[in-house]
Protein backbone atom coordinates (compact mmCIF):
# COMPACT_ATOMS: atom_id res chain seq x y z
CA UNK A 1 0.00 0.00 0.00
CA UNK A 2 1.33 3.77 -1.07
CA UNK A 3 2.01 5.63 1.39
CA UNK A 4 1.92 9.51 1.62
CA UNK A 5 5.80 10.43 1.27
CA UNK A 6 6.22 7.27 -1.34
CA UNK A 7 3.07 9.63 -3.04
CA UNK A 8 4.99 12.77 -3.10
CA UNK A 9 2.75 14.40 0.07
CA UNK A 10 4.42 16.07 3.09
CA UNK A 11 3.06 17.99 6.25
CA UNK A 12 4.15 21.61 5.33
CA UNK A 13 4.91 23.86 8.02
CA UNK A 14 2.17 26.04 9.91
CA UNK A 15 3.36 28.87 8.89
CA UNK A 16 2.70 28.12 5.18
CA UNK A 17 -0.39 29.64 3.62
CA UNK A 18 -3.69 28.03 4.37
CA UNK A 19 -6.77 27.31 3.09
CA UNK A 20 -8.59 27.08 6.30
CA UNK A 21 -8.91 26.44 9.88
CA UNK A 22 -11.11 23.80 11.42
CA UNK A 23 -12.29 23.75 15.18
CA UNK A 24 -14.83 21.69 16.71
CA UNK A 25 -17.60 22.95 19.02
CA UNK A 26 -17.67 21.98 22.88
CA UNK A 27 -21.24 19.98 23.59
CA UNK A 28 -22.29 17.84 27.13
CA UNK A 29 -19.14 16.10 28.04
CA UNK A 30 -16.88 15.06 30.93
CA UNK A 31 -14.90 17.45 29.86
CA UNK A 32 -17.58 19.73 29.93
CA UNK A 33 -20.26 18.29 32.65
CA UNK A 34 -20.60 21.60 34.62
CA UNK A 35 -23.90 23.95 32.22
CA UNK A 36 -21.43 26.35 33.64
CA UNK A 37 -18.65 25.20 32.32
CA UNK A 38 -19.87 24.22 28.92
CA UNK A 39 -20.93 27.75 28.64
CA UNK A 40 -17.69 29.14 29.10
CA UNK A 41 -15.69 26.61 27.10
CA UNK A 42 -18.31 27.68 23.79
CA UNK A 43 -17.69 31.37 24.79
CA UNK A 44 -13.74 30.65 24.91
CA UNK A 45 -13.79 28.10 21.77
CA UNK A 46 -15.59 31.34 19.84
CA UNK A 47 -13.29 33.67 21.13
CA UNK A 48 -10.65 32.12 19.39
CA UNK A 49 -12.60 31.27 16.15
CA UNK A 50 -13.32 34.99 15.60
CA UNK A 51 -9.45 35.81 16.28
CA UNK A 52 -8.57 33.32 13.48
CA UNK A 53 -11.62 34.27 11.13
CA UNK A 54 -9.83 38.18 10.95
CA UNK A 55 -7.00 36.53 9.28
CA UNK A 56 -8.60 33.49 7.18
CA UNK A 57 -11.62 30.99 6.41
CA UNK A 58 -13.12 28.82 9.56
CA UNK A 59 -14.92 25.91 9.69
CA UNK A 60 -16.56 24.81 12.78
CA UNK A 61 -17.62 21.13 13.54
CA UNK A 62 -20.61 20.92 15.37
CA UNK A 63 -22.78 18.24 17.01
CA UNK A 64 -26.23 17.69 15.79
CA UNK A 65 -28.89 20.10 16.08
CA UNK A 66 -25.91 22.68 17.51
CA UNK A 67 -25.28 24.86 14.99
CA UNK A 68 -28.05 27.26 14.99
CA UNK A 69 -26.56 28.33 18.48
CA UNK A 70 -22.53 27.85 17.86
CA UNK A 71 -23.27 30.41 14.83
CA UNK A 72 -24.87 32.81 17.51
CA UNK A 73 -21.63 33.21 19.05
CA UNK A 74 -19.18 32.82 16.36
CA UNK A 75 -20.71 35.52 14.78
CA UNK A 76 -20.54 36.47 11.39
CA UNK A 77 -17.95 34.64 8.73
CA UNK A 78 -17.74 31.57 10.25
CA UNK A 79 -18.71 28.34 8.95
CA UNK A 80 -20.36 25.22 10.82
CA UNK A 81 -21.41 21.67 9.34
CA UNK A 82 -22.68 18.96 11.74
CA UNK A 83 -21.18 15.56 12.55
CA UNK A 84 -21.53 13.31 15.97
CA UNK A 85 -18.78 14.65 18.08
CA UNK A 86 -17.39 13.72 21.47
CA UNK A 87 -15.35 16.34 22.61
CA UNK A 88 -13.82 19.50 20.89
CA UNK A 89 -10.02 19.10 20.47
CA UNK A 90 -9.68 19.42 16.91
CA UNK A 91 -6.27 19.26 16.60
CA UNK A 92 -6.24 15.95 17.94
CA UNK A 93 -9.18 14.38 16.78
CA UNK A 94 -8.82 16.13 13.12
CA UNK A 95 -6.63 14.90 10.27
CA UNK A 96 -3.00 16.33 9.44
CA UNK A 97 -3.43 17.72 6.42
CA UNK A 98 -0.40 17.26 3.78
CA UNK A 99 0.33 18.54 0.06
CA UNK A 100 2.34 17.72 -2.34
CA UNK A 101 3.48 21.17 -4.20
CA UNK A 102 1.52 20.22 -7.38
CA UNK A 103 -2.05 21.43 -6.16
CA UNK A 104 -2.91 18.02 -4.51
CA UNK A 105 -4.23 17.89 -1.28
CA UNK A 106 -4.03 14.68 1.33
CA UNK A 107 -4.61 13.79 4.89
CA UNK A 108 -3.59 11.61 7.54
CA UNK A 109 -6.13 9.57 9.79
CA UNK A 110 -4.23 8.53 12.72
CA UNK A 111 -6.37 6.10 15.27
CA UNK A 112 -7.64 7.77 17.64
CA UNK A 113 -8.39 6.02 21.51
CA UNK A 114 -9.11 9.39 23.28
CA UNK A 115 -5.42 10.07 24.53
CA UNK A 116 -4.19 6.58 25.29
CA UNK A 117 -8.11 5.39 26.70
CA UNK A 118 -8.10 7.38 29.26
CA UNK A 119 -11.18 6.76 31.85
CA UNK A 120 -12.86 10.04 31.41
CA UNK A 121 -12.33 10.47 27.56
CA UNK A 122 -15.07 8.93 24.64
CA UNK A 123 -14.15 8.84 21.26
CA UNK A 124 -16.87 6.78 19.32
CA UNK A 125 -17.16 9.73 17.26
CA UNK A 126 -14.27 11.52 17.53
CA UNK A 127 -12.12 8.34 16.20
CA UNK A 128 -14.41 9.08 12.63
CA UNK A 129 -13.85 12.86 12.45
CA UNK A 130 -10.21 13.05 11.13
CA UNK A 131 -12.48 10.86 7.80
CA UNK A 132 -15.33 13.82 8.07
CA UNK A 133 -13.27 16.65 7.99
CA UNK A 134 -10.69 15.07 5.41
CA UNK A 135 -13.49 14.37 2.63
CA UNK A 136 -15.50 17.54 3.53
CA UNK A 137 -12.28 19.54 2.62
CA UNK A 138 -11.81 17.17 -0.55
CA UNK A 139 -8.48 15.70 0.69
CA UNK A 140 -7.02 11.78 -0.05
CA UNK A 141 -7.12 10.11 2.86
CA UNK A 142 -4.54 7.72 4.54
CA UNK A 143 -5.45 5.77 7.20
CA UNK A 144 -2.30 4.67 9.93
CA UNK A 145 -2.07 2.20 12.54
CA UNK A 146 -0.65 4.66 15.09
CA UNK A 147 -2.40 6.12 17.79
CA UNK A 148 -1.29 9.50 17.69
CA UNK A 149 -3.07 13.12 17.63
CA UNK A 150 -2.09 16.19 15.85
CA UNK A 151 -0.74 17.88 19.26
CA UNK A 152 1.65 15.24 19.08
CA UNK A 153 3.32 16.24 16.56
CA UNK A 154 5.43 18.93 15.39
CA UNK A 155 6.99 19.85 12.00
CA UNK A 156 9.64 22.43 10.40
CA UNK A 157 8.09 21.16 6.73
CA UNK A 158 12.11 20.47 5.49
CA UNK A 159 12.00 17.02 6.87
CA UNK A 160 12.58 17.23 10.98
CA UNK A 161 9.37 15.97 13.56
CA UNK A 162 9.34 17.08 17.22
CA UNK A 163 7.80 14.10 19.45
CA UNK A 164 7.55 13.23 23.37
CA UNK A 165 8.31 9.21 24.31
CA UNK A 166 5.48 9.22 26.71
CA UNK A 167 2.97 9.80 23.67
CA UNK A 168 3.81 7.75 20.63
CA UNK A 169 5.99 5.36 22.44
CA UNK A 170 3.51 4.86 25.84
CA UNK A 171 1.95 1.71 26.30
CA UNK A 172 -1.31 3.36 26.58
CA UNK A 173 -1.26 4.16 22.91
CA UNK A 174 1.44 2.07 21.19
CA UNK A 175 2.05 -0.48 23.19
CA UNK A 176 4.44 -3.29 21.40
CA UNK A 177 5.76 -0.47 18.70
CA UNK A 178 9.49 0.20 18.83
CA UNK A 179 11.09 3.83 18.57
CA UNK A 180 12.20 2.83 14.67
CA UNK A 181 8.57 1.35 14.36
CA UNK A 182 7.17 4.75 15.33
CA UNK A 183 9.47 7.02 13.34
CA UNK A 184 9.06 4.97 10.21
CA UNK A 185 4.96 5.53 10.49
CA UNK A 186 5.60 9.40 11.27
CA UNK A 187 8.19 9.78 8.67
CA UNK A 188 5.96 7.66 5.57
CA UNK A 189 2.93 9.70 6.59
CA UNK A 190 4.43 13.27 7.16
CA UNK A 191 7.15 13.37 4.43
CA UNK A 192 9.97 13.68 7.60
CA UNK A 193 13.42 12.01 7.95
CA UNK A 194 14.86 13.33 11.20
CA UNK A 195 12.42 12.84 14.52
CA UNK A 196 13.63 14.68 17.47
CA UNK A 197 12.44 13.07 20.89
CA UNK A 198 11.84 14.80 24.12
CA UNK A 199 11.39 13.04 27.32
CA UNK A 200 7.83 14.20 28.33
CA UNK A 201 5.32 16.59 28.40
CA UNK A 202 4.51 19.48 31.46
CA UNK A 203 3.78 18.01 34.92
CA UNK A 204 0.03 19.04 34.92
CA UNK A 205 -0.06 17.12 31.55
CA UNK A 206 -0.46 13.57 33.16
CA UNK A 207 -2.70 12.27 35.99
CA UNK A 208 -4.05 13.03 38.57
CA UNK A 209 -4.04 16.85 37.39
CA UNK A 210 -7.37 16.29 35.54
CA UNK A 211 -7.38 16.21 32.03
CA UNK A 212 -4.18 15.68 29.76
CA UNK A 213 -2.76 14.25 26.76
CA UNK A 214 -0.38 12.21 28.61
CA UNK A 215 2.47 14.55 27.24
CA UNK A 216 1.90 16.55 23.98
CA UNK A 217 4.66 18.90 22.59
CA UNK A 218 2.80 21.50 21.19
CA UNK A 219 2.72 22.82 24.68
CA UNK A 220 6.76 22.32 25.13
CA UNK A 221 8.12 23.23 22.04
CA UNK A 222 7.62 24.24 18.54
CA UNK A 223 9.28 25.32 15.59
CA UNK A 224 9.50 28.88 14.79
CA UNK A 225 11.16 28.44 11.42
CA UNK A 226 13.46 26.17 9.78
CA UNK A 227 16.17 25.73 12.56
CA UNK A 228 14.32 27.52 14.93
CA UNK A 229 12.38 26.55 17.99
CA UNK A 230 10.03 28.34 20.80
CA UNK A 231 10.00 26.27 24.14
CA UNK A 232 8.96 26.52 27.23
CA UNK A 233 10.75 27.78 29.98
CA UNK A 234 9.78 27.51 33.92
CA UNK A 235 11.75 30.30 35.86
CA UNK A 236 9.99 29.32 39.05
CA UNK A 237 12.20 26.66 41.00
CA UNK A 238 8.90 25.66 42.83
CA UNK A 239 6.79 24.53 40.12
CA UNK A 240 8.05 21.12 38.97
CA UNK A 241 8.37 22.39 35.37
CA UNK A 242 11.38 24.20 36.21
CA UNK A 243 14.12 21.30 36.12
CA UNK A 244 11.73 19.49 33.15
CA UNK A 245 11.97 22.51 30.79
CA UNK A 246 15.72 23.09 31.58
CA UNK A 247 16.24 20.02 30.63
CA UNK A 248 14.33 19.79 27.01
CA UNK A 249 15.73 23.45 26.45
CA UNK A 250 19.09 21.83 26.41
CA UNK A 251 17.98 18.43 24.83
CA UNK A 252 16.99 20.68 21.92
CA UNK A 253 20.18 22.68 21.82
CA UNK A 254 22.31 20.12 21.65
CA UNK A 255 20.29 18.84 18.39
CA UNK A 256 20.23 19.18 15.07
CA UNK A 257 17.75 19.22 12.26
CA UNK A 258 16.78 17.20 8.98
CA UNK A 259 19.79 19.28 7.56
CA UNK A 260 22.21 19.21 9.87
CA UNK A 261 21.31 22.55 11.40
CA UNK A 262 21.77 23.26 15.27
CA UNK A 263 18.68 24.26 16.56
CA UNK A 264 18.23 27.45 17.99
CA UNK A 265 15.99 27.73 20.79
CA UNK A 266 13.94 30.52 21.62
CA UNK A 267 12.81 30.74 25.45
CA UNK A 268 9.41 31.68 25.96
CA UNK A 269 8.63 32.34 29.91
CA UNK A 270 5.53 30.69 31.75
CA UNK A 271 3.14 32.79 33.05
CA UNK A 272 3.60 34.10 36.73
CA UNK A 273 0.81 31.81 38.62
CA UNK A 274 2.10 28.24 39.63
CA UNK A 275 -1.54 26.83 40.40
CA UNK A 276 -4.68 26.46 38.80
CA UNK A 277 -7.77 24.62 40.25
CA UNK A 278 -5.53 23.29 42.89
CA UNK A 279 -3.31 21.53 40.42
CA UNK A 280 0.04 22.77 39.06
CA UNK A 281 -0.31 24.98 36.04
CA UNK A 282 0.47 24.05 32.74
CA UNK A 283 0.14 27.57 31.02
CA UNK A 284 2.06 27.74 28.16
CA UNK A 285 2.70 30.60 25.77
CA UNK A 286 3.98 27.64 22.97
CA UNK A 287 0.44 26.15 22.69
CA UNK A 288 0.22 29.08 20.00
CA UNK A 289 -1.89 28.66 16.24
CA UNK A 290 -0.20 30.57 13.27
CA UNK A 291 -3.07 31.55 11.12
CA UNK A 292 -2.23 33.79 7.62
CA UNK A 293 -0.80 37.15 8.65
CA UNK A 294 -1.35 36.21 11.84
CA UNK A 295 -0.43 34.79 15.46
CA UNK A 296 -3.00 33.71 17.25
CA UNK A 297 -1.48 33.85 20.89
CA UNK A 298 -2.66 32.17 24.82
CA UNK A 299 -3.03 35.27 27.20
CA UNK A 300 -3.92 34.38 31.03
CA UNK A 301 -4.20 37.73 32.39
CA UNK A 302 -0.77 37.51 33.54
CA UNK A 303 2.25 40.22 33.80
CA UNK A 304 4.38 37.84 31.01
CA UNK A 305 1.39 37.99 28.89
CA UNK A 306 2.80 40.83 26.96
CA UNK A 307 6.38 39.37 27.36
CA UNK A 308 5.36 36.51 25.05
CA UNK A 309 3.70 38.76 22.73
CA UNK A 310 6.75 40.97 22.56
CA UNK A 311 8.99 37.73 21.65
CA UNK A 312 6.33 36.41 19.13
CA UNK A 313 6.33 39.91 17.53
CA UNK A 314 10.03 39.92 17.00
CA UNK A 315 10.07 36.09 15.33
CA UNK A 316 6.85 37.23 13.57
CA UNK A 317 7.08 40.80 12.16
CA UNK A 318 5.04 40.40 9.48
CA UNK A 319 2.13 38.72 11.16
CA UNK A 320 -0.37 40.43 13.85
CA UNK A 321 -0.06 39.00 17.15
CA UNK A 322 -3.29 38.71 19.25
CA UNK A 323 -3.52 37.55 22.73
CA UNK A 324 -6.88 35.41 23.60
CA UNK A 325 -7.58 34.43 26.95
CA UNK A 326 -7.15 30.82 27.22
CA UNK A 327 -7.83 29.85 30.70
CA UNK A 328 -10.78 28.43 30.34
CA UNK A 329 -9.33 25.97 27.24
CA UNK A 330 -6.58 25.08 29.71
CA UNK A 331 -9.10 24.23 32.41
CA UNK A 332 -10.78 21.56 30.44
CA UNK A 333 -7.23 20.29 29.14
CA UNK A 334 -5.20 22.12 25.91
CA UNK A 335 -4.97 25.25 24.57
CA UNK A 336 -5.35 27.19 21.09
CA UNK A 337 -3.42 25.36 19.20
CA UNK A 338 -5.27 22.18 20.42
CA UNK A 339 -8.39 23.67 19.55
CA UNK A 340 -7.68 24.00 15.78
CA UNK A 341 -6.12 22.59 12.78
CA UNK A 342 -4.85 23.78 9.52
CA UNK A 343 -5.74 22.99 6.33
CA UNK A 344 -3.01 24.02 4.22
CA UNK A 345 -3.21 25.46 0.66
CA UNK A 346 -2.51 23.32 -1.96
CA UNK A 347 -3.62 24.89 -5.01
CA UNK A 348 -0.41 26.41 -6.83
CA UNK A 349 -0.66 30.23 -6.87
Amino acid sequence: MNTPAADGFRMPAEWTPHERTWMAWPGTNHTFADPGELAAARSAWASVARAVRRFEPVTVVCGPGQSAGARELLGPGVDTVERDLDDAWMRDIGPTFLTDGRGGLAAVDWTFNGWGAQEWARWEHDAKIAAHVSDLAGARTYTSGLVNEGGGIHVDGEGTVLLTETVQLGPERNPGWTKEQVEAEIHAHLGTRKAVWLPRGLTADYPPHGFGTLGHVDIVAAFARPGVVVAHHQPDPAHPDHELSREVIGMLRAQTDARGRRLEVVEVPAPTVLEADGHWADYSYINHYLCNGGVVLCGFDDPRDEVAAGIFRRLFPERTVTLVDARTIFAGGGGIHCITQQQPRAAVR
